[in-house]
Parts: C-alpha cells; structure tokens; sequence
C-alpha cells in the first residue's frame, strides 16, 4: 500500500539544526525510495528555499520565531497543522509535542495521527519551572491527541508505559557507517591522529560541558581539547569566559560539515558524549558510526546505548582520571568495535526506514479499521 505521508514538528529538511531535522531527512527520503508520496513541513526561514528535496515535497509555511522568539514555534506548527488539514495525508507524523500538542484538536481529523514522544523535554534544566511545567503539559496532550506513538529510546519506552499505560514503538535514531572518503583526514594540521580530545554539543547546561572542561582542566594532559558548538548563547559565553585561560581548550565553533566532524570524531584520542537528557542521541551514534573511542555521562540513556562499550563519568572528578589513565590498548579497540557492529545490525538507517514504514502500514491499518467498527457502531 503506497500512502500520502506529511511529517511536521520540525524547522525542515536538509537538517540544519538538530535530531528531528535529521532522522526526518533519513525517513522522508527512504519512504519515497520505498514508493509512498511525502511532505515535509519547512520553516519559511529555512535556508532551503526549493519546493522538493530529492524526491520529498516541501511544504514552506509562515514561521515568526525569528521575531517574537518561542512563541512563534506555536503559530509555525499551528501553520502547519492549518495547511495539513487542507490536504487529506493519509498518516500525519509528528516530530516531538512541544509546540504542536496544544493544537491537539486541530490534528487532521481523517489521517492516521503518530508522535514520536521526544525526549523527556521537562527534565532539561535550561528550562525554568514553569516551562518545565508547561512541557509536562504539553506531553500529555500529546498523548491525549495521537492515536500511536514512537519512542527512540528504551528508557523512554518503558516510561510512557508506566506513566500513561500506553504502548509505544522503540524506533531509534540510525547513522552511517564511516566511508572511504570520511577516513582521508580533512586537514592533517587540523587533526593529528588521536592527538586531541573532542566534545560536540549543544552549549546547554544538562549536557555537562561545564563538568567535562572542568575535569579536563584540572587533569596534568598535554593533549588540546576541541570543542565543537555554537557559543553565542548565554551558557556557551559562561563557559568560553570560564576556560579561556586553558590554552589547551580550543571552542571551534559549529560545524556542519558531517564529513569533517566525523573526520575529527574518527580521530579524536577520546570523545566525550555528555548529554544526560533526551532519547538515542543522533551525534553519539555518529560518534560510534566514526569509530571513535567514548566517554559518556553516566545515565540510562546513554548505557542503553553503549552498555559496556564505553568509560563513564559522573563528575569532574571522574572525567580528570579518565582524561589521565585513558589508552588506546586491545580493550579499547574491542569497545570500538563493538559500538561499531551495534551500528551495522541495531542502528542502521536502512533498518530504521524499515521499521517506520512497517509501523506507519500498520498504524494506517489499525486506525481504518477503527473508523470502520466505530462508523458501524
């Protein structure tokens, strides 16, 4: 069965910008491959301005955040939402709940309603508490106003489970594995091999850059540390102020370029993965796609994924004696590849399209026949 398929809740596609962006990248462009009809709703601010994307319709609608800051996530999904009614999709994908759930009544009656539940969004910190509240609020009208649900982690899985007694379908994130051309150093002066820690990142507190700069600091290590990420923000100019007199740290800014910070992942001594909220991690897959060595923060999330495969830390303390005693021995070289093959059978992206469009079919499936008992009823 080919079916008309809309995906919202993102900025758009090419992902410019984050998680979401970039497994509906992946899945729009596999579920063409794979013969169905798909939209993908783009933020007019988008830098892609075309009208479709190898295969993918493009969808640009009005979206004010650039002028009235949050709020204007909310009229850009409520855009959205406002043009998906107009235009019959057979299944309406929802990519997270935080600014869509409270449009919940105005989900396109007559399609297939499925949201992928994001990442405990009310556990981050850099949200005060009455937007953590909010967000709390938001995820149960998501709930409230979908009729299936994605979960890209286990732990997330068995948290709706137990919170809403309601079944989600585990679909993580996938990656790449590292090619031909990503394994040519992008510039030999930029990146000695295995000479240099790295950490990418989002500058936000609950990805415990603070933690791992501060252990790192305080260890005796020759090596430099890169910092991939955006430091214009609030957090990012704390953190720069607070290590500039570490000459071994160096803040690189953001790099989009996916080639050259796998090139730099693929090559670091030792990355550091610090995220301590949210589902599957798109950057640590790549990380382990790139076949680099990890550090990660010591949390469910994180040994769902990587189980024994990686060191962990809780603290600065923790990070100095890694950063102190860490080799690239035998055992290092078994965790590496272990991560490795995780990539190829579990986290494999033409797995994972598989997987959405075999539960998009059923989902589809499931909720015609419901239409059908209850239009008898």
């Amino acid at each position: 069965m080919k079916l008309r398929i809309a995906i919202l809740g993102t900025r758009g596609i090419p992902n410019y910008y984050g998680g979401f962006e970039h497994i509906s990248e992946y899945v729009s462009e596999g579920l063409v491959k794979r013969g169905h009809s798909v939209t993908v709703y783009n933020s007019h601010n988008h830098p892609y301005k075309e009208d479709s994307w190898n295969g993918v319709e493009i969808r640009h609608c009005y979206d004010p955040e650039y002028l009235v800051g949050t709020a204007g996530q909310f009229v850009y999904d409520l855009n959205c939402l406002l043009d998906a009614r107009k235009r019959k999709f057979d299944v309406v994908l929802i990519m997270g709940y935080t600014s869509s759930s409270i449009w919940g009544k105005l989900y396109p009656p007559k399609s297939t309603i499925i949201t992928n539940m994001d990442g405990l969004e009310w556990k981050r910190s850099k949200y005060s508490k009455k937007v953590q509240q909010f967000l709390k609020y938001a995820e149960k009208l998501a709930v409230k106003y979908s009729q299936f649900y994605i979960a890209d982690s286990l732990v997330i899985k068995s948290y709706l489970g137990e919170k809403y007694n309601i079944e989600s379908k585990y679909i993580p994130y996938g990656a790449d594995l590292f090619s031909s051309k990503e394994r040519e150093q992008v510039d030999k002066n930029e990146a000695l091999k295995e000479d240099y820690f790295l950490l990418m990142a989002r500058m936000e507190p609950e990805n415990n850059i603070e933690t791992i700069l501060e252990g790192f600091n305080k260890s005796s290590s020759a090596r430099k540390f890169k910092v991939l990420g955006d430091t214009g923000n609030r957090f990012g100019k704390f953190i720069t102020d607070k290590f500039k007199n570490d000459d071994r740290i160096e803040f690189k800014g953001s790099i989009f370029d996916n080639t050259e910070v796998r090139a730099l992942q693929n090559n670091s001594y030792l990355y550091f993965h610090g995220h301590s909220v949210g589902g599957t991690n798109p950057s640590l897959l790549e990380a382990m796609a790139s076949e680099a060595l990890i550090a990660a923060h010591n949390n469910p999330f994180n040994k769902s994924v990587l189980s024994t495969d990686a060191f962990y830390f809780s603290n600065a303390n923790d990070v100095r004696n890694i950063v102190e005693t860490v080799q690239r021995k035998e055992i290092e070289k078994i965790m590496v590849s272990n991560n490795l093959y995780k990539i190829k059978y579990q986290f494999n992206w033409g797995k994972i399209i598989d997987q959405y469009e075999e539960f998009i079919l059923k989902c589809h499936h499931n909720s015609n026949n419901e239409l059908v008992v209850s239009d008898r009823g």
